[in-house]
């Protein structure tokens, strides 16, 4: 028996775009776009050749999909599911994130001697 249509949270868990089922509800909660028109129901069913539009981490995502697939398997099986309309840039130096590491202790007293130094 095969599928004509499936739940989109449950395509996004297969295709790997998410690692849980309810990271994918949760997404397509806060907004999706299933060829163009608006839903934020998990749902809503989905059927090959249909386009979804969704944000990822930073980017947005513009996915053709191909088949249903029939269970979460590897990345080369869920990467057959769809075809990317617009692949993800790949990240530039500057784009990289601001976090900053907590110092160690020897950390700490090098920021405690230049505090030192500079006050006077």
């Amino acid at each position: 028996m095969t599928e004509d249509s499936v739940r989109i949270d449950k395509w996004l868990w297969r295709a790997r775009f998410f690692k849980t089922r309810t990271l994918a509800a949760k997404v397509v909660s806060s907004g999706l776009r299933i060829n163009g028109a608006r839903t934020d129901k998990p749902k809503t069913l989905v059927k090959p050749g249909d386009t979804l539009t969704f944000g990822q981490n930073r980017d947005v995502r513009i996915i053709e999909i191909i088949d249903l697939g029939v269970r979460r398997g590897p990345a080369a099986e869920a990467q057959a599911l769809y075809k990317d309309l617009d692949p993800p840039k790949p990240q530039e130096k500057g784009d990289e994130p601001t976090h900053i590491p907590r110092p160690d202790k020897r950390g700490r007293r090098a920021i405690m001697a230049l505090k030192s130094t500079e006050a006077e």
